[in-house]
């Protein structure tokens, strides 16, 4: 079942299991030591798919500069490889489109998932840089490649 909450609107079970979520990925898989929790996570819009108490997948939705910013994309490693990051890109975009329709939509990718995000309609809009020492890119998500949002929402959404 996916979830749209502010922070104010998660219980503290859900803030944990995000959390504990968000820091093995980014932190111990990537082997990553930075400050993961942030006061973004104060105003963003947390997109959170769970099953009993495990997360699915997960993003934040926010505005930083006019733009509208997907962050924190995950899927836990027990869900890879099976839809969900796909799943939960349509499902964000399809949320952007409902919420702010007159924004541009920028992603900070790792650069392995280039070519995913370029499915949906990234473009990129920077050249590689390194950020705690993974490679990345910025894409802008070009309103002429969007994905239509009929189709979204006929997408079984139940993998």
């Amino acid at each position: 079942m996916w979830q749209y909450k502010q922070l104010e609107e998660l219980s503290a079970k859900d803030l944990h299991l995000i959390l504990k979520e968000r820091t093995k990925v980014f932190v111990v898989e990537q082997a990553a030591a930075y400050q993961e929790v942030d006061d973004i996570d104060l105003h963003a819009t947390h997109l959170l798919k769970r099953c009993k108490d495990t997360v699915n997948a997960y993003c934040r939705v926010y505005l930083k500069d006019g733009k509208v910013r997907i962050g924190r994309v995950l899927v836990p490693e027990h869900c890879r490889n099976i839809g969900h990051g796909r799943e939960l890109m349509q499902v964000a975009l399809n949320y952007i489109t409902v919420r702010y329709p007159k924004r541009e939509v920028q992603i900070q990718a790792e650069a392995y998932l280039k070519d995913f995000y370029e499915s949906f309609g990234f473009e990129l809009i920077s050249e590689l840089y390194y950020e705690d020492d993974i490679t990345h890119y910025d894409m802008l998500y070009k309103k002429h490649h969007q994905v239509d949002s009929t189709k979204i929402k006929q997408t079984n959404l139940s993998e």
